[in-house]
């Protein structure tokens, strides 16, 4: 089973912190965003796994590698927890990279995998979309694909005031709690004019003719290719669906964003909890939030 974690943005929202480090290995907690996504892919049944990167992200291929000096002195010193979390990270999964040599957009990246997945349907996984779940969330979809045996895209329900943000869907014929057969797709609506508060979040299950369509597609403003204009191609074909996933959604795609996402990863680690909610409770007692 392949999948597809499309990392090569700039990250621009999240500058300067981003001009050297990348944005999916900005610390969530206490480890980098990618590191979430590959876990969650990797313990959803995809063992080969391909991460679409450009020239300054090597830093990423680095920390899934074997990092042999390091293991020598977490042995020395008997840091045996370490040394097993180290361990987990290198077994993942298989990982490959290839890089995206223009920032042509999400549908681009997607295209680039092109020759990875070959004839099988795959998953894509956005690589700064961070969802925490008992099932992991791709495992969710790839599910649901098995019983529709139709491409299935992960959707949210957002705050009115929040479809601008995103490709939101017409979800149409419900066809069990949660897991609907979509009517349309619309790339970033106005309020007004939005079919739903479904939004389309980073987690997909798709099959080898959206490369067909992604070819034949007409890049967007700024030259990028837009996945979305592919997706609807689905619908008056073999059909597209969506479904709502089990799980606590966290992004990391501005400044706030990344300190909300540390925030409430924190708060569900019953560790890390009581600490928290202290330090909380100390900063009203001092008038201070």
């Amino acid at each position: 089973m392949k999948a597809v974690i499309p990392a090569a943005g700039l990250g621009t929202r999240l500058l300067p912190m981003t001009k050297v480090q990348p944005k999916e290995m900005m610390p969530v907690l206490n480890k980098p965003a990618i590191q979430y996504v590959v876990e969650e892919a990797s313990h959803g049944g995809f063992d080969q796994i391909l991460i679409i990167t450009n020239r300054n992200k090597k830093i990423m291929e680095d920390h899934f590698d074997r990092n042999f000096e390091l293991e020598m002195v977490l042995k020395k010193k008997g840091a045996d927890k370490a040394l097993k979390e180290l361990e987990a990270i290198e077994g993942l999964a298989d990982l490959f990279y290839l890089r995206q040599k223009e920032q042509k957009g999400l549908g681009d990246a997607v295209l680039i995998g092109e020759h990875f997945t070959s004839a099988e349907s795959f998953a894509v996984l956005l690589g700064d979309d961070i969802i925490i779940s008992d099932i992991p969330a791709i495992k969710q979809l790839w599910e649901a694909h098995l019983k529709v045996r139709a491409p299935v895209i992960g959707l949210e329900i957002v705050p009115e005031d929040h479809v601008e943000r995103y490709g939101i869907v017409d979800p149409g014929e419900e066809i069990e709690p949660g897991l609907f057969k979509l009517n349309s797709v619309v790339e970033k609506p106005k309020k007004e004019d939005a079919p739903s508060q479904m939004a389309i979040i980073g987690r997909y299950i798709l099959d080898p003719d959206i490369f067909t369509w992604l070819r034949e597609s007409k890049s967007g403003v700024g030259g990028e290719l837009q996945l979305t204009d592919s997706l609807a191609r689905y619908i008056n074909t073999k059909g597209l669906y969506g479904m709502i996933m089990k799980g606590h959604r966290v992004d990391i795609g501005s400044t706030s964003d990344w300190l909300k996402a540390n925030l409430e990863v924190a708060l569900l680690d019953p560790d890390i909890r009581p600490k928290v909610s202290e330090y909380f409770d100390e900063l009203r007692s001092q008038g201070r939030i």
